[in-house]
Protein backbone atom coordinates (compact mmCIF):
# COMPACT_ATOMS: atom_id res chain seq x y z
CA UNK A 1 0.00 0.00 0.00
CA UNK A 2 1.17 3.53 -0.78
CA UNK A 3 0.04 7.07 -0.16
CA UNK A 4 -0.38 9.50 -3.06
CA UNK A 5 0.62 13.05 -2.12
CA UNK A 6 -0.58 15.61 -4.66
CA UNK A 7 1.41 18.81 -4.73
CA UNK A 8 4.18 16.96 -2.93
CA UNK A 9 6.92 19.09 -4.50
CA UNK A 10 5.57 22.21 -2.81
CA UNK A 11 6.03 23.70 0.64
CA UNK A 12 3.60 21.71 2.77
CA UNK A 13 3.46 18.71 0.42
CA UNK A 14 7.22 18.09 0.59
CA UNK A 15 7.08 18.18 4.39
CA UNK A 16 4.24 15.65 4.19
CA UNK A 17 6.30 13.32 2.02
CA UNK A 18 9.13 13.37 4.55
CA UNK A 19 6.73 12.86 7.47
CA UNK A 20 5.22 9.78 5.83
CA UNK A 21 8.60 8.31 4.93
CA UNK A 22 9.83 8.92 8.47
CA UNK A 23 6.96 6.70 9.66
CA UNK A 24 7.52 3.86 7.23
CA UNK A 25 5.01 4.73 4.51
CA UNK A 26 5.54 4.24 0.80
CA UNK A 27 5.05 7.59 -0.93
CA UNK A 28 4.13 8.59 -4.47
CA UNK A 29 4.13 12.30 -5.34
CA UNK A 30 2.08 13.77 -8.18
CA UNK A 31 3.00 17.36 -9.03
CA UNK A 32 3.03 19.35 -12.24
CA UNK A 33 5.93 21.50 -10.90
CA UNK A 34 4.17 24.79 -11.60
CA UNK A 35 5.37 26.18 -8.27
CA UNK A 36 7.07 23.17 -6.67
CA UNK A 37 10.54 21.73 -7.20
CA UNK A 38 11.55 18.18 -7.96
CA UNK A 39 14.56 18.48 -5.64
CA UNK A 40 12.15 19.14 -2.75
CA UNK A 41 10.74 15.62 -3.11
CA UNK A 42 12.59 13.00 -1.04
CA UNK A 43 14.65 10.57 -3.10
CA UNK A 44 12.83 7.69 -1.44
CA UNK A 45 9.51 8.88 -2.88
CA UNK A 46 8.35 8.23 -6.43
CA UNK A 47 7.85 11.52 -8.30
CA UNK A 48 5.41 11.65 -11.19
CA UNK A 49 5.09 14.90 -13.12
CA UNK A 50 1.51 15.49 -14.12
CA UNK A 51 -1.81 17.13 -13.37
CA UNK A 52 -4.37 15.90 -10.86
CA UNK A 53 -7.05 16.62 -13.46
CA UNK A 54 -5.56 14.03 -15.85
CA UNK A 55 -7.83 11.15 -14.91
CA UNK A 56 -6.11 8.62 -17.15
CA UNK A 57 -2.78 9.37 -15.49
CA UNK A 58 -4.27 9.24 -11.98
CA UNK A 59 -5.99 5.94 -12.80
CA UNK A 60 -2.65 4.45 -13.84
CA UNK A 61 -0.93 5.75 -10.70
CA UNK A 62 -3.58 4.37 -8.37
CA UNK A 63 -3.43 0.94 -9.97
CA UNK A 64 0.31 0.64 -10.54
CA UNK A 65 1.34 1.81 -7.07
CA UNK A 66 -1.46 0.20 -5.06
CA UNK A 67 -2.60 3.52 -3.60
CA UNK A 68 -4.90 3.19 -0.61
CA UNK A 69 -4.94 6.85 0.47
CA UNK A 70 -4.61 10.32 -1.06
CA UNK A 71 -3.39 13.44 0.71
CA UNK A 72 -4.32 16.36 -1.52
CA UNK A 73 -2.27 19.58 -1.43
CA UNK A 74 -2.18 20.52 -5.12
CA UNK A 75 -3.84 23.85 -5.85
CA UNK A 76 -3.48 27.61 -6.03
CA UNK A 77 -3.18 29.48 -2.74
CA UNK A 78 -2.65 33.23 -3.27
CA UNK A 79 -5.74 35.10 -2.08
CA UNK A 80 -5.23 38.36 -4.08
CA UNK A 81 -4.51 36.30 -7.18
CA UNK A 82 -7.82 34.51 -6.73
CA UNK A 83 -9.62 37.86 -6.80
CA UNK A 84 -7.94 38.71 -10.11
CA UNK A 85 -8.45 35.26 -11.64
CA UNK A 86 -11.49 33.63 -10.03
CA UNK A 87 -12.19 31.26 -12.90
CA UNK A 88 -8.60 30.04 -12.82
CA UNK A 89 -8.96 29.25 -9.13
CA UNK A 90 -12.29 27.49 -9.59
CA UNK A 91 -10.71 25.42 -12.34
CA UNK A 92 -7.49 24.51 -10.56
CA UNK A 93 -8.83 24.15 -7.03
CA UNK A 94 -12.41 23.01 -7.48
CA UNK A 95 -12.84 21.37 -10.88
CA UNK A 96 -9.57 19.45 -10.71
CA UNK A 97 -10.25 18.38 -7.14
CA UNK A 98 -13.58 17.07 -8.37
CA UNK A 99 -11.74 15.03 -11.02
CA UNK A 100 -9.29 13.71 -8.43
CA UNK A 101 -12.11 12.68 -6.09
CA UNK A 102 -13.85 10.87 -8.94
CA UNK A 103 -10.61 9.09 -9.81
CA UNK A 104 -10.27 8.03 -6.18
CA UNK A 105 -13.79 6.60 -6.08
CA UNK A 106 -13.36 4.75 -9.38
CA UNK A 107 -9.95 3.46 -8.27
CA UNK A 108 -11.24 2.15 -4.96
CA UNK A 109 -9.25 4.60 -2.82
CA UNK A 110 -11.20 4.91 0.40
CA UNK A 111 -9.15 7.46 2.39
CA UNK A 112 -8.79 11.07 1.31
CA UNK A 113 -7.23 13.96 3.26
CA UNK A 114 -7.79 17.47 1.96
CA UNK A 115 -5.75 20.61 2.51
CA UNK A 116 -8.40 23.19 3.36
CA UNK A 117 -8.18 26.64 4.90
CA UNK A 118 -9.54 28.99 7.55
CA UNK A 119 -10.54 31.21 4.62
CA UNK A 120 -13.76 29.16 4.46
CA UNK A 121 -14.96 31.14 7.50
CA UNK A 122 -14.57 34.58 5.95
CA UNK A 123 -14.76 37.41 8.47
CA UNK A 124 -14.76 35.74 11.86
CA UNK A 125 -16.67 37.04 14.85
CA UNK A 126 -15.28 34.76 17.53
CA UNK A 127 -11.88 34.17 19.06
CA UNK A 128 -10.88 31.40 18.89
CA UNK A 129 -12.76 30.14 15.81
CA UNK A 130 -14.54 26.77 16.17
CA UNK A 131 -15.51 24.51 13.26
CA UNK A 132 -19.15 25.43 13.94
CA UNK A 133 -18.50 29.04 12.97
CA UNK A 134 -20.65 30.16 9.99
CA UNK A 135 -19.01 29.46 6.63
CA UNK A 136 -18.92 32.63 4.57
CA UNK A 137 -15.75 32.79 2.45
CA UNK A 138 -15.14 36.19 0.90
CA UNK A 139 -12.60 35.28 -1.79
CA UNK A 140 -12.62 32.83 -4.71
CA UNK A 141 -9.77 31.02 -2.94
CA UNK A 142 -11.90 30.40 0.13
CA UNK A 143 -14.95 29.49 -1.93
CA UNK A 144 -12.95 27.06 -4.06
CA UNK A 145 -11.78 25.24 -0.93
CA UNK A 146 -15.24 25.15 0.64
CA UNK A 147 -16.74 23.74 -2.56
CA UNK A 148 -14.20 20.91 -2.39
CA UNK A 149 -15.17 20.23 1.22
CA UNK A 150 -18.78 19.96 0.11
CA UNK A 151 -17.85 17.55 -2.70
CA UNK A 152 -16.02 15.34 -0.22
CA UNK A 153 -18.99 15.38 2.15
CA UNK A 154 -21.45 14.41 -0.58
CA UNK A 155 -19.14 11.77 -2.04
CA UNK A 156 -18.74 10.14 1.37
CA UNK A 157 -22.53 9.94 1.65
CA UNK A 158 -22.82 8.14 -1.67
CA UNK A 159 -19.78 5.84 -1.66
CA UNK A 160 -17.51 3.81 0.58
CA UNK A 161 -15.22 6.78 0.92
CA UNK A 162 -13.82 8.51 4.00
CA UNK A 163 -12.21 11.91 4.31
CA UNK A 164 -10.62 14.48 6.55
CA UNK A 165 -10.62 18.18 5.64
CA UNK A 166 -8.07 20.09 7.70
CA UNK A 167 -8.52 23.85 7.83
CA UNK A 168 -5.17 25.60 8.12
CA UNK A 169 -4.68 28.92 9.81
CA UNK A 170 -1.17 30.39 9.22
CA UNK A 171 1.41 27.76 8.28
CA UNK A 172 5.02 28.71 8.98
CA UNK A 173 8.45 27.29 9.73
CA UNK A 174 10.54 24.65 8.02
CA UNK A 175 11.70 21.11 8.64
CA UNK A 176 13.88 21.18 11.79
CA UNK A 177 16.23 18.71 10.10
CA UNK A 178 16.77 21.10 7.19
CA UNK A 179 15.47 18.77 4.49
CA UNK A 180 12.85 21.09 2.99
CA UNK A 181 11.17 24.44 3.54
CA UNK A 182 9.29 27.32 1.97
CA UNK A 183 10.97 27.67 -1.43
CA UNK A 184 8.26 29.24 -3.57
CA UNK A 185 9.51 32.13 -5.65
CA UNK A 186 7.69 35.34 -4.78
CA UNK A 187 5.85 33.79 -1.84
CA UNK A 188 3.71 36.26 0.10
CA UNK A 189 3.68 34.48 3.47
CA UNK A 190 4.65 36.87 6.28
CA UNK A 191 7.37 34.63 7.71
CA UNK A 192 8.91 34.07 4.27
CA UNK A 193 8.93 37.81 3.60
CA UNK A 194 10.46 38.49 7.02
CA UNK A 195 13.35 36.03 6.62
CA UNK A 196 14.03 37.30 3.11
CA UNK A 197 14.24 40.83 4.52
CA UNK A 198 16.50 39.59 7.31
CA UNK A 199 18.93 38.16 4.75
CA UNK A 200 18.86 41.18 2.45
CA UNK A 201 16.75 39.59 -0.27
CA UNK A 202 14.22 42.36 0.33
CA UNK A 203 15.05 45.91 1.33
CA UNK A 204 12.32 46.03 3.98
CA UNK A 205 9.12 44.52 5.24
CA UNK A 206 5.79 46.34 5.21
CA UNK A 207 3.40 46.15 8.15
CA UNK A 208 -0.16 46.95 7.18
CA UNK A 209 -2.07 48.60 10.00
CA UNK A 210 -0.79 49.62 13.43
CA UNK A 211 -4.06 50.78 14.99
CA UNK A 212 -5.84 47.46 15.55
CA UNK A 213 -7.21 46.66 19.04
CA UNK A 214 -4.26 44.36 19.86
CA UNK A 215 -1.33 44.65 22.28
CA UNK A 216 0.88 46.42 19.74
CA UNK A 217 -1.67 47.61 17.18
CA UNK A 218 -0.81 45.00 14.52
CA UNK A 219 -2.82 41.99 13.41
CA UNK A 220 -2.61 38.75 15.38
CA UNK A 221 -2.51 35.37 13.66
CA UNK A 222 -2.28 31.74 14.76
CA UNK A 223 1.05 30.55 13.31
CA UNK A 224 1.33 26.75 13.19
CA UNK A 225 4.67 25.10 12.46
CA UNK A 226 4.51 23.09 9.25
CA UNK A 227 5.97 20.00 10.95
CA UNK A 228 3.13 19.99 13.48
CA UNK A 229 0.68 20.45 10.62
CA UNK A 230 1.87 17.44 8.63
CA UNK A 231 1.92 15.37 11.82
CA UNK A 232 -1.80 16.16 12.13
CA UNK A 233 -2.30 14.84 8.59
CA UNK A 234 -0.47 11.62 9.44
CA UNK A 235 -2.69 11.15 12.48
CA UNK A 236 -5.76 11.86 10.36
CA UNK A 237 -4.63 9.15 7.94
CA UNK A 238 -4.29 6.65 10.80
CA UNK A 239 -7.73 7.71 12.04
CA UNK A 240 -9.36 7.01 8.67
CA UNK A 241 -7.52 3.74 8.15
CA UNK A 242 -8.71 2.57 11.58
CA UNK A 243 -12.33 3.20 10.62
CA UNK A 244 -12.70 6.57 12.32
CA UNK A 245 -15.40 8.88 11.08
CA UNK A 246 -15.07 11.68 8.58
CA UNK A 247 -13.41 14.72 10.08
CA UNK A 248 -13.39 18.47 9.46
CA UNK A 249 -11.00 20.16 11.88
CA UNK A 250 -9.05 23.35 12.43
CA UNK A 251 -5.25 23.27 12.44
CA UNK A 252 -3.74 25.87 14.72
CA UNK A 253 -2.36 26.27 18.23
CA UNK A 254 -5.25 28.16 19.78
CA UNK A 255 -3.22 31.30 20.44
CA UNK A 256 -1.57 33.90 18.28
CA UNK A 257 1.23 36.35 17.75
CA UNK A 258 1.19 39.78 16.20
CA UNK A 259 2.95 40.81 13.01
CA UNK A 260 5.50 42.74 15.06
CA UNK A 261 5.97 39.76 17.40
CA UNK A 262 6.89 37.65 14.37
CA UNK A 263 9.30 40.25 12.99
CA UNK A 264 10.99 40.54 16.38
CA UNK A 265 11.41 36.74 16.52
CA UNK A 266 13.11 36.76 13.09
CA UNK A 267 15.37 39.60 14.24
CA UNK A 268 16.34 37.58 17.32
CA UNK A 269 17.09 34.53 15.18
CA UNK A 270 19.28 36.57 12.84
CA UNK A 271 20.80 38.85 15.50
CA UNK A 272 20.22 41.94 13.40
CA UNK A 273 17.41 44.38 12.74
CA UNK A 274 15.05 44.48 9.78
CA UNK A 275 13.86 47.71 8.19
CA UNK A 276 10.14 47.92 8.88
CA UNK A 277 7.81 50.22 6.95
CA UNK A 278 4.51 50.99 8.67
CA UNK A 279 1.65 51.25 6.18
CA UNK A 280 -2.12 51.81 6.40
CA UNK A 281 -4.51 48.93 6.94
CA UNK A 282 -5.36 46.66 4.02
CA UNK A 283 -9.00 46.15 3.21
CA UNK A 284 -10.31 42.85 4.56
CA UNK A 285 -7.62 42.23 7.18
CA UNK A 286 -9.06 41.11 10.52
CA UNK A 287 -7.51 42.20 13.83
CA UNK A 288 -7.23 38.68 15.24
CA UNK A 289 -7.71 35.18 13.78
CA UNK A 290 -7.05 32.25 16.10
CA UNK A 291 -8.05 28.60 15.71
CA UNK A 292 -9.91 26.48 18.19
CA UNK A 293 -7.96 23.18 17.85
CA UNK A 294 -9.98 21.28 20.46
CA UNK A 295 -11.52 18.87 17.94
CA UNK A 296 -8.17 18.05 16.34
CA UNK A 297 -6.60 17.28 19.70
CA UNK A 298 -9.51 15.28 21.10
CA UNK A 299 -10.14 13.22 17.96
CA UNK A 300 -6.58 12.52 16.84
CA UNK A 301 -4.61 12.90 20.04
CA UNK A 302 -2.55 15.57 18.31
CA UNK A 303 0.12 17.13 20.55
CA UNK A 304 2.18 19.95 18.98
CA UNK A 305 5.96 19.70 19.23
CA UNK A 306 6.99 23.07 17.78
CA UNK A 307 4.58 25.53 19.37
CA UNK A 308 7.21 28.24 19.80
CA UNK A 309 7.52 31.43 17.75
CA UNK A 310 11.30 31.42 18.08
CA UNK A 311 11.46 27.87 16.70
CA UNK A 312 9.29 28.95 13.76
CA UNK A 313 11.62 31.89 13.09
CA UNK A 314 14.82 29.88 13.55
CA UNK A 315 13.81 27.02 11.25
CA UNK A 316 12.51 29.45 8.62
CA UNK A 317 15.73 31.45 8.69
CA UNK A 318 17.90 28.33 8.57
CA UNK A 319 16.07 27.09 5.49
CA UNK A 320 16.25 30.48 3.76
CA UNK A 321 20.02 30.48 4.25
CA UNK A 322 20.28 26.95 2.87
CA UNK A 323 18.09 27.90 -0.07
CA UNK A 324 20.28 30.90 -0.84
CA UNK A 325 23.35 28.65 -0.91
CA UNK A 326 21.59 26.20 -3.18
CA UNK A 327 20.44 28.88 -5.59
CA UNK A 328 23.89 30.45 -5.71
CA UNK A 329 25.10 27.47 -7.76
CA UNK A 330 22.69 28.08 -10.59
CA UNK A 331 20.97 31.00 -12.20
CA UNK A 332 17.21 30.69 -12.69
CA UNK A 333 17.46 29.21 -16.17
CA UNK A 334 20.03 26.60 -15.26
CA UNK A 335 18.20 25.74 -12.05
CA UNK A 336 14.98 25.17 -13.94
CA UNK A 337 16.78 22.98 -16.46
CA UNK A 338 18.42 20.90 -13.75
CA UNK A 339 15.09 20.60 -11.96
CA UNK A 340 13.48 19.10 -15.03
CA UNK A 341 16.47 16.80 -15.69
CA UNK A 342 16.30 15.59 -12.11
CA UNK A 343 12.57 15.03 -12.38
CA UNK A 344 12.84 13.25 -15.70
CA UNK A 345 15.20 10.74 -14.14
CA UNK A 346 12.73 9.93 -11.37
CA UNK A 347 9.34 10.05 -13.02
CA UNK A 348 7.17 7.28 -14.30
CA UNK A 349 3.50 6.46 -13.76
Amino acid sequence: MAVLVTGGAGYIGSHMAWELLDHGEEVVVLDRLSTGFSWAVPREARLIIGDIGDQDLVKTILHRHDIDSIIHFAGSVVVPESLADPLGYYDNNTCKSRDLIESAVRGGVKNFIFSSTAAVYGMTNSDPVPESHPLAPETPYGVSKLMTEWMLRDTARAHEFHYAALRYFNVAGSDPRGRTGQSTRGATHLVKVAVEAALGKRSRIEVFGTDYPTHDGTCIRDFIHVSDLVAAHRLALAHLRAGGGNLVANCGYGHGYSVLDLIEAVQRANARSIEVHLAPRREGDMPCVIADPTLLKSTLGWVPRYDDLDVIAQTSLAWEKALAQRNSFWDVGTSATNDWKDAAGRMGA
